[in-house]
């Protein structure tokens, strides 16, 4: 498994934590995130998945994999539990100056 990116580590800490601000600002302004097909953009459009599917269930995720796939992008496969969905999931996380500019969840 290769080394989490930092921002990446703060997003399952934050998440873990239940800290919506926290989680919030591992994103760019302008992110782009989607769930299956429902997407999401920007952090106030974020911060509304975050309700209804993430800290707002209180999702816990275990980190089962990490892999670069292509210049700043990483596939992540988690293990998630809470009040919502549970099971395990892929995340491609494509990163900007530090932090997340794009999540596609599958």
């Amino acid at each position: 498994m290769s080394t989490t990116p930092s921002v990446i580590q703060r997003f399952i800490d934050a998440t873990d934590a239940g800290d919506s601000d926290a989680f919030l600002e591992t994103f760019t302004p302008d992110a782009f995130l989607s769930d299956w097909g429902r997407d999401f953009t920007g952090r106030a459009g974020i911060a509304k998945w975050n309700e209804t599917d993430n800290i707002g269930v209180q999702s816990k995720f275990r980190l089962l994999e990490v892999e670069p796939n292509g210049a700043e992008a990483w596939r992540v496969r988690l293990a998630v539990s809470g009040n919502g969905f549970n099971g395990e999931g892929t995340m491609a996380f494509t990163l900007t100056g530090g932090r997340i500019a794009r999540l596609v969840i599958s």
